[in-house]
């Protein structure tokens, strides 16, 4: 799969958010190790923490069939401006991230930037970090 082919499944995937707090609609496409691809929409709710990111439902659903390991991940939100992912989807996105992960930032299927983990996320905290 290629990055337009992506980055139009995060789009429509951005059409299913329940957005009404905010009217910010997010979507997200993931494409897993072994190539399944994964969508999923921001969830937001009244209480607000309890709002859940378009990057980390499409991962969780990924995760919960027993994927772990993301090639790519695309995030589509404002058409006008690029939407990067949040602090904590940043966290959830490297920990599953395989080793050259390719984070997709779009506008749209011709217009996107591609980033990688480090440029997102320097320094991240991981696994690898902890009993040390």
């Amino acid at each position: 799969m290629n990055f337009k082919e992506l980055i139009i499944e995060a789009i429509k995937a951005k059409e299913t958010a329940y957005a009404p707090y905010s009217n910010f609609k997010v979507g997200s496409a993931i494409l897993t190790s072994d190539g399944k691809v994964y969508t999923g929409c921001n969830i937001e709710n009244a209480s607000f923490g309890a709002t859940n990111c378009a990057e980390r439902t499409a991962i969780f659903k990924a995760v919960s069939e027993g994927h772990k390991a993301i090639e790519a991940i695309a995030v589509v939100g404002d058409l006008n401006n690029y939407t990067f992912p949040c602090g904590i989807c940043r966290q959830v996105i490297n920990e599953f991230a395989a080793e050259n992960i390719k984070i997709i930032v779009a506008k749209n299927e011709n217009e996107y930037l591609v980033k990688t983990m480090e440029e997102i996320l320097p320094g991240a905290f991981s696994k690898g970090d902890l009993g040390k």
